[in-house]
């Protein structure tokens, strides 16, 4: 059996938007819960607050596309330090399709893009945001 996760395995979404049947299981990604969101509306399987950003490196970052490529390599960092966080979901993806919840409005520069790279196995190539929108 391969150990290799399909890409469509590991979706995305806002905290914003609703669940959707083909989700499987929801995991809120982020350290903090998402602003204006109930429990009910967020439909969370799981919590996921250890594998999510440091609160220095999350302050830090900011959501400033400037400080992307150092974020990415920085988050990269702390989670080799935690090798057992990925491992959890990497098994979950492996049975499923998962979706990682996160509340950031940029859906290009956040913590979620990285981890589903990580996840997937997908080196941390550089990522332009000339052709982001907001």
């Amino acid at each position: 059996m391969s150990s290799q996760i399909a890409a469509a395995n590991v979706k995305l979404k806002r905290a914003y938007e609703p669940a959707a049947e083909n989700d499987g299981p929801r995991i809120l990604v982020d350290r903090l819960w998402p602003r204006g969101v109930s429990k009910a509306e967020a439909a969370l399987d799981r919590w996921e607050k250890d594998i999510s950003p440091s609160t220095t490196l999350r302050k830090w970052f900011g959501h400033d596309p400037a400080r992307w490529e150092e974020f990415r390599r920085r988050y990269a960092a702390e989670l080799r330090q935690h090798p057992e966080l990925l491992s959890s979901l990497r098994a979950l993806a492996r049975k499923h399709p998962i979706t990682l919840v996160y509340s950031a409005h940029d859906e290009v520069h956040n913590d979620a893009v990285v981890l589903r790279d990580l996840l997937l196995g997908r080196p941390l190539k550089r990522t332009s945001s000339a052709h982001r929108s907001g």
